[in-house]
């Protein structure tokens, strides 16, 4: 990977996990809980959603390593937006609904990007359209890791509240996945990530209608 498209991959990594976020609080507003509009979080301007490992640390190893020709694959997250379930409309439900918000808007940026190509494919084979191409993939591609990766139910990550309100556990089974979370994230990023790969090569192709395989 050249220089030019690691910046691209970086600019469209923090606006992707940016809208993210902002999503999350937005749900969470609209469900009754004004925390995070009262805490500055509805905001477009990436400084207050950057998270030193998520949004620096991993992706800046990850990019260097993408540079140095290791896999093509960075990733990474941003602050939590807060919410208070006990606000929320619904509580059952409710921080569910907040928890998905964040990979469906994921998902829709990445179909907003990858159908152009999937319809136009000469976006990636003409060179006067190259540049266009190349962000559209980009913007596709890590939505696509984004939104999967945020699904996985391990706290903090969004399938966390999803596993949650599906399944009944115990407030002792809860507490200490939450307590332990951040070491059961890191295991999964580095011994774990590759199970997910066949299911971000399967999303990407059925968007875009080109395999992913050749950069993974």
């Amino acid at each position: 990977m050249d220089f030019v498209s690691l910046v691209i991959f970086l600019s469209v990594l923090i606006f992707s996990v940016v809208l993210h976020e902002v999503s999350h609080g937005v749900v969470a507003y609209k469900l009754g809980d004004p925390t995070a509009k009262m805490m500055g979080r509805l905001t477009l301007n990436p400084l207050p959603h950057l998270d030193m490992l998520g949004s620096i640390i991993i992706p800046g190893v990850m990019a260097l390593s993408t540079f140095l020709g290791g896999p093509a694959i960075i990733f990474g997250w941003a602050k939590p937006v807060p919410y208070n379930p006990y606000n929320l409309r619904y509580k059952k439900w409710g921080p569910a609904l907040v928890g998905v918000a964040g990979p469906v808007t994921n998902i829709f940026l990445a179909l907003i990007a990858g159908l152009p190509i999937r319809f136009f494919p000469q976006l990636l084979q003409d060179p006067a359209l190259l540049g266009i191409g190349l962000v559209l993939f980009i913007v596709a591609y890590l939505n696509i890791i984004l939104a999967i990766f945020n699904l996985v139910p391990i706290p903090p990550l969004d399938g966390s509240k999803l596993l949650f309100s599906l399944f009944p556990l115990t407030l002792q089974t809860k507490i200490f996945l939450e307590r332990n979370g951040f070491l059961f994230l890191l295991l999964f990023i580095f011994f774990g990530f590759q199970l997910i790969i066949p299911i971000i090569q399967f999303i990407f192709s059925l968007i875009t209608g080109i395999g992913l395989g050749a950069i993974l």
